[in-house]
């Protein structure tokens, strides 16, 4: 069958961190490697609450179809938001998406042809290279450090390129938890500014702050060339699958067509159920109370680190998010640590999969959101008793 399947589809490797948690789901293994909200703050009585009010006074028309770009009450309180922030976004610029992932694909589908250059963060978002390399993009990685992008790699990749897209998580960057400073926006925005390039700001985190202060969107500073991606799987529940893309008109018409194409319109039902979760409850109430657990976990998981990992062994310490970006001794494999790992029923995500050249690193990353304090002891315990077997060896 392999002469049916279309050049598209062929090189295209299956995501290695879906790859990960099949062989995660053994309850006997502790798992560090899904980017997974703690599924005991997920607002389950109020979301019913929601259902059930729908249902009792508009039963019959929730179950309808309805428009591409969405609900507009709900597109009207996400174009409210930006507002609040400072950020003029009408409610025509905003499209509601089968995730923010749906919109990586839908940007993919409008402007990427084969071997179109796409900018990217080294390491970058393994769901974004995907999503890219499903149209044959030709990919430049440029760094990122604990300040964000690298300035001077980004402008010799610009005099040498003519990229579509440069695709950004500026905000606890998944997969170094890294945030960009305001000065570095700044900064990318100026080298972008002289070219046609459209900036891509993914901000699934954004708003899970512990610690710094709020830094200001490339929306701010770079306001044609921007789109962004937001999503509602980590503030209120991932199983609804809604996040939007916020573009500029003229794209915006590209991405409706594209979307009509795929999938008529993102599933109306709880595009109602969030509407109405958001319209009867505080959000940013809630928000604080995943922040005050993920903080909580993210410093256990630190504190055990410190304690079993050997002293060779480094890590970013994010402001906010859900990962912990390790960093090994020089020479060593993270994916040997993982086969390792695996066998003392420990999993994480080995560095390689953020890389779209660079194989056999010695970087990992670790999720601390969706793993209890108790089970992040005895996680880091064992892989803190690998690591001193590899060294000592």
């Amino acid at each position: 069958m392999n002469e049916l399947f279309s050049n598209r589809i062929s090189g295209v490797a299956p995501s290695f961190i879906r790859e990960i948690l099949k062989v995660a789901v053994d309850p006997a293994i502790i798992s560090f490697a899904g980017g997974l909200p703690n599924r005991d703050l997920f607002p389950v009585e109020a979301l019913q609450q929601a259902t059930n009010d729908l249902f009792n006074e508009d039963g019959k028309d929730i179950l309808q179809y309805s428009s591409t770009e969405g609900y507009l009450p709900l597109r009207e309180m996400i174009a409210c938001d930006y507002r609040r922030k400072g950020l003029e976004i009408s409610v025509d610029e905003i499209l509601i998406t089968n995730g923010s992932q749906q919109g990586l694909d839908l940007l993919g589908k409008v402007l990427i042809n084969e071997g179109d250059e796409v900018l990217i963060e080294e390491p970058g978002y393994l769901g974004a290279i995907q999503a890219f390399e499903v149209y044959s993009a030709k990919f430049k990685p440029v760094p990122v450090g604990q300040d964000g992008m690298d300035i001077d790699a980004l402008q010799d990749t610009l005099k040498t390129t003519q990229a579509k897209l440069i695709y950004t998580v500026p905000n606890f960057q998944n997969p170094s938890g890294i945030s960009y400073t305001n000065e570095n926006r700044q900064a990318v925005a100026d080298c972008l500014s002289k070219t046609k390039t459209l900036l891509i700001e993914d901000n699934p985190y954004g708003e899970l702050r512990f610690s710094g202060e709020e830094k200001r969107s490339f929306k701010a500073f770079l306001p044609e060339q921007t789109i962004l991606l937001g999503s509602f799987s980590k503030t209120v529940v991932p199983s609804f699958r809604l996040g939007w893309i916020a573009a500029p008109k003229a794209l915006m018409e590209k991405l409706v067509i594209a979307k009509q194409a795929g999938d008529l319109h993102t599933n109306y039902f709880c595009q109602r159920v969030l509407h109405r979760f958001l319209k009867d409850n505080d959000l940013d109430a809630h928000i604080k109370k995943i922040i005050g657990v993920y903080g909580k976990q993210k410093q256990v998981m630190e504190n055990a680190i410190k304690r079993c990992f050997p002293k060779q062994v480094t890590y970013l310490n994010p402001e906010g998010g859900m990962f912990l970006w390790v960093t090994l001794p020089e020479g060593m494999s993270a994916m040997t640590l993982f086969e390792k790992a695996i066998k003392d029923k420990v999993a994480f995500v080995p560095g390689d999969p953020f890389y779209v050249t660079k194989r056999d690193l010695n970087t990992l990353r670790l999720n601390f959101s969706s793993v209890d304090p108790d089970v992040i002891e005895e996680g880091i315990k064992r892989l803190g008793k690998v690591l001193h077997e590899l060294l000592d060896n």
